[in-house]
């Protein structure tokens, strides 16, 4: 039986963690047979598909997936955000990148595979893209590389931040309301 080895970028994609708390992984020693290459880090995967990390023996339970990923990934253009940075002369990130429950903001992509652009005006998909119309979305298997302008803004966008502290304020109220009552 012959095992694949990745690249950090591929690996940190499979495991759903950044590649920086990867690449920590890899100098601490916990990449199981990982070895490197001139400078490039190849990591062999198991019979899943996955590359093997020894947990840590404090903290929390490691939250890096463990079996093959079988969610697409769903990107969205921020509309609102773009007229933002429009107006306000700021360059937050445009881009959201959603997998499963983990939501990524970044300023450009790299699509490594096949992907469609879905468009159904008239049935936004609620479950996945928050009501989007208009979506793209990559299989599992490819990797979706994101990438950040040097002079960028970083974080959520302002159009984000404003829908959390409106559904906080409506989380509050209703603690409130109940506590009354």
């Amino acid at each position: 039986m012959t095992t694949s080895s990745v690249r950090t970028t591929q690996a940190a994609f499979l495991l759903n963690i950044s590649t920086g708390r990867l690449r920590t992984l890899l100098n601490q020693g916990r990449v199981i047979g990982a070895y490197k290459v001139e400078r490039i880090w190849m990591i062999p995967l198991n019979h899943r598909g996955m590359p093997d990390i020894i947990p840590g023996s404090r903290g929390p339970e490691g939250t890096w997936n463990k079996n093959k990923r079988t969610g697409n990934t769903f990107i969205h253009v921020l509309r609102k955000t773009i007229d933002y940075n429009r107006d306000n002369g700021t360059a937050y990130p445009a881009v959201a990148v959603k997998v499963g429950d983990k939501k990524d903001y970044c300023h450009a992509l790299k699509i490594k595979g096949p992907c469609q652009i879905v468009y159904q005006p008239h049935q936004p998909n609620k479950s996945q893209a928050g009501g989007a119309r208009l979506w793209i979305e990559v299989e599992s298997q490819h990797i979706v590389e994101r990438q950040y302008f040097s002079d960028g803004d970083y974080g959520p966008p302002p159009e984000v931040l404003q829908q959390r502290s409106k559904s906080k304020g409506f989380k509050n109220r209703k603690k409130k309301s109940k506590i009354q009552v």
